[in-house]
């Protein structure tokens, strides 16, 4: 990690250092020697997914911030509630009808119906753990049973039970006159069916740390509150977690804002301090609608990959965390050149502030990769699309003869752009394609353009080759140049946009492309 001064590091004014700083004021009385700990939560009622990994990203971000700012220990938590009853069972799951009889009980109990795991939860917490894993995240897994069990979580049992009055009537009058004759903080495990159970507390000792209710058979149950017999209903779970584990960081999405609020009001409650941190915005799918993975109209992250990078994923989700936007399929390659783009920003900064304020530092821990790729996706992209191969050694060619002094590191960074771009062409853009007949203006305009490329010097700068295509659209008196792009772009590649020019002919080679042009005008002779 490049160093840098205290000073350079307070007057960093990306989103990570300011969350930072907030959070060094918060912490400024805990003991220098403890570890300040972040955390994110895990729903194992379905496999991990592209908002999860926004999550553990992000937060990662801010503790890369927070470490270089105050030079302080951190730990980084990722809790997984699996001791949440199972209340309906996703689509899709094999020997689904044998899962029936396991509703409502811990997820953890619930039998994997992939035959692989102990349990449901244990198959989707290794699929979380291999998830984190494949991006090097640094952090440690906390299973939320294993910590009811294992009495992690009892000192904050107890003291829920204290404040329970309290806990009451901060919930209350938020929840439905129907929901606050049976809502309780605390939920017992049946002993009987094992299910979690949604019922009032009949009595309680804080004292003696017991609870008193009714079982599913209508049998009064005497039962300790710590040990794994009871969990803690959502919110007061939240509240109980960041009082049990000492949170000092944890962001949320916006829609659990209100719970934020109210589990921040309960761990004022027990005695805690609610964590730093912030709600982000949501994803909107094309339409601008939320993304739901019920509804399934968002990408997953397995999707993204086919298509581009961690790198690129990792500068979306840095990109204004506080404002929705829109995750398709059509922001990938935009993404992914600006990814490249920051990259190639940072190491040219002349100055310490321009970058910590670089996405670069942020998404790669101060550390960002001293090479970048000869050309662009969005170039390769093109030359994928106009030389219809997907031949990793004949588009490496072409980028040989575009940029034929780039070294082995630099095209080792592009070499997995080639897949990318390949799988991005086939799947997106060739199904897309409408080529168009030229008319009278458009066709003067690419004869002279192919004319004067065939007689071009392939080695002539990409600069030359622009201003040949600007001058055949200038001869046939398009005013409004951008006119003769979009025309030119619709008859030769089939689409309403396509690549700069110049560069794009250095790579393609002048003669080639006038064949190109030449051929699109034959289509429709």
């Amino acid at each position: 990690m490049t160093d840098f001064t205290a000073d350079d590091l307070n007057n960093a004014k990306a989103w990570p250092f300011q969350e930072a700083k907030a959070l060094a004021k918060r912490v400024e009385n805990k003991p220098a020697d403890q570890p300040v700990i972040f955390e994110t939560g895990y729903g194992p009622s379905g496999l991990p997914h592209i908002g999860t990994f926004g999550e553990v990203a992000r937060t990662t971000m801010v503790r890369n911030a927070f470490e270089a700012l105050t030079g302080r220990p951190t730990r980084l938590i990722c809790v997984s509630d699996d001791m949440d009853g199972m209340r309906k069972l996703p689509p899709g799951l094999p020997n689904a009808d044998k899962l029936e009889k396991y509703l409502q009980q811990p997820l953890s109990r619930v039998p994997d119906p992939w035959g692989t795991h102990d349990s449901y939860s244990a198959h989707n917490n290794a699929k979380l753990c291999g998830f984190l894993d494949r991006f090097g995240f640094d952090y440690e897994f906390l299973s939320a049973t294993d910590a009811y069990m294992s009495g992690k979580y009892d000192a904050a049992l107890i003291r829920m039970l204290e404040k329970y009055d309290e806990v009451m009537d901060i919930i209350l009058p938020t929840i439905g006159e129907d929901r606050r004759k049976t809502w309780s903080p605390i939920l017992p495990i049946s002993p009987t069916t094992g299910r979690v159970l949604y019922v009032p507390m009949l009595e309680r000792d804080a004292a003696s740390g017991t609870v008193v209710f009714e079982d599913e058979d209508g049998t009064r149950v005497e039962t300790k509150v710590t040990g794994g017999a009871v969990k803690l209903q959502w919110k007061a779970d939240w509240a109980g977690r960041w009082y049990a584990l000492g949170v000092d960081y944890e962001m949320a999405g916006e829609d659990l804002t209100e719970s934020t609020r109210l589990s921040s009001r309960i761990v004022t409650a027990l005695g805690g301090t609610p964590p730093a941190g912030f709600n982000y915005q949501l994803f909107l799918d094309e339409d601008g609608k939320k993304i739901s993975k019920t509804k399934g109209n968002g990408l997953t992250i397995e999707e993204w990959l086919t298509y581009a990078s961690p790198d690129s994923l990792s500068l979306f989700m840095f990109s204004a965390p506080r404002k929705a936007k829109k995750l398709y399929f059509d922001i990938i390659p935009k993404t992914a050149d600006e990814y490249w783009s920051f990259v190639e920003r940072y190491h040219a900064a002349e100055t310490p502030e321009k970058k910590l304020d670089n996405p670069a530092w942020h998404l790669h821990g101060g550390n960002p990769p001293a090479d970048t790729p000869p050309v662009t996706f969005s170039l390769l992209l093109n030359i994928v699309n106009a030389s219809g191969t997907s031949d990793p050694a004949v588009l490496k060619g072409f980028v040989h003869k575009y940029r034929p002094d780039a070294s082995d590191a630099e095209m080792a960074a592009m070499e997995p752009m080639l897949t990318y771009a390949v799988n991005y062409f086939e799947d997106f853009v060739k199904q897309k394609k409408q080529y168009r007949a030229a008319d009278e203006r458009e066709k003067a305009a690419i004869e002279m353009l192919a004319a004067s490329l065939s007689e071009a010097d392939p080695a002539a700068e990409e600069d030359v080759f622009q201003t040949l295509v600007f001058d055949a659209g200038k001869a046939q008196g398009y005013e409004n140049i951008r006119e003769w792009f979009t025309g030119l772009y619709e008859v030769a590649f089939g689409q309403k946009e396509g690549p700069r020019m110049g560069p794009f002919i250095k790579i393609y080679g002048p003669k080639e492309t006038a064949k190109l042009l030449q051929a699109a005008l034959d289509r429709d002779a």
